[in-house]
């Protein structure tokens, strides 16, 4: 009997997390599978052989990815042929539509077994994009409660397997030794930074956290680096680095000591509040990008905090919203005891909503006893 393989697609930091945690779940129930793939550090940990890193695919926003547009190319080309030359059984597609949902219909077309792991938010927009998942892909996995329900309407059978962030995230595992280690002071509120991990965010965002850390010394500031992000690269958007500390790839150790969050729209909300820590949500792209995601978006809200909750449980700062003016007046509310207590009870109905762990494993095992 041949060795089976898969070739796994994820193309973000959140992305390369929750792949490492299925291969992990893949590899305990067949130890023998042979897996490779496009992702990060953590999918290579856990045995995937890594054809390109993520960190050469973050191209978001509309105007981006035209300007990027030879280099995607070349990646679908080298894609192709390194699928063809490894020729696996199945291919496991993480979140990243943008890239994902083009190599869908030639993955199907090919003969592959295509499995979507983590859905692309179609509900929110594109969402005749939900036919073109019905078409090209075998196996729907999703990770949302309400997500079977929505392509059910149209005609799809989704499977539920709960959300994979509840297996990593462990919010009361605090280290005695974290804020000696980087010189911090344990009586001072620690404000937590995260900026995102593609350099179009963190230039954006970076410079306005750095602000408003100078305009509040009476906290203090740690900004969560990207492990796919050079230190040098946040020196050249923050030169001076004044009232920033910086540690890499520790985001959760960070998440589990701090009192507050700044944080970029995207999966970090929803990792800041099962950590609950009270934040504020910031965006700000390119603006021609924007006005057309603007168009197209069909929800209220750009966290998955208050998406899934569906209200407005923490503070969103949208485009010219965010600045240091409206950071400032949204912090103090943070800093309201009310206020405070509020965001908790809603996270503590977040983390029901989401139900309990086990969704890697959840996920392997149907991978495999449906292949």
């Amino acid at each position: 009997m041949s060795v089976r393989r898969i070739f796994i697609i994820a193309g973000e930091a959140s992305g390369d997390l929750h792949a490492a945690g299925l291969i992990r779940a893949l590899k305990k129930l067949q130890p023998e599978l042979e897996i490779a793939g496009w992702g990060g550090d953590m999918m290579e940990e856990a045995g995937c052989h890594i054809y390109k890193h993520y960190r050469e695919l973050a191209f978001m926003g509309f105007v981006e990815v035209l300007a990027n547009i030879t280099t995607i190319f070349a990646n679908f080309k080298s894609i192709k042929d390194q699928i063809r030359t490894f020729n696996p059984d199945s291919i496991i597609f993480i979140d990243y539509p943008g890239f994902n949902m083009r190599l869908l219909p030639w993955a199907k077309k090919s003969g592959y077994r295509t499995i979507y792991y983590i859905s692309p938010q179609v509900w929110a927009w594109h969402k005749r994009r939900a036919l073109t998942l019905k078409k090209y892909v075998d196996d729907m996995l999703v990770i949302l409660p309400f997500e079977p329900d929505f392509f059910a309407q149209y005609g799809m059978e989704a499977h539920y397997v709960g959300h994979p962030l509840l297996d990593v995230i462990q919010p009361n595992q605090t280290d005695p030794s974290f804020f000696s280690e980087y010189n911090l002071n344990p009586e001072i509120p620690l404000v937590a930074l995260l900026p995102g991990s593609r350099r179009q965010e963190i230039s954006t965002l970076l410079p306005v956290m750095q602000q408003f850390a100078m305009s509040r010394q009476d906290l203090q500031f740690v900004v969560a680096a990207a492990p796919s992000q050079d230190l040098s690269f946040y020196q050249s958007v923050c030169p001076d680095m004044r009232g920033l500390t910086f540690i890499q790839g520790r985001t959760y150790d960070l998440l589990a000591h701090a009192d507050f969050a700044l944080v970029a729209s995207g999966t970090a909300t929803l990792e800041t509040a099962l950590f609950n820590v009270p934040q504020l949500v910031l965006y700000k792209g390119n603006p021609i990008s924007y006005l057309i995601a603007k168009r197209l978006i069909r929800v209220k809200y750009i966290s998955l905090v208050n998406l899934l909750l569906d209200r407005p449980l923490i503070k969103e700062l949208i485009q010219d919203e965010m600045n240091l003016e409206n950071i400032q007046g949204a912090f103090q509310s943070l800093e309201n005891k009310e206020d405070l207590a509020r965001i908790k009870s809603g996270y503590q109905e977040l983390k029901s909503i989401l139900g309990g762990d086990g969704a890697a494993e959840r996920a392997a095992k149907y991978i495999l006893e449906h292949g």
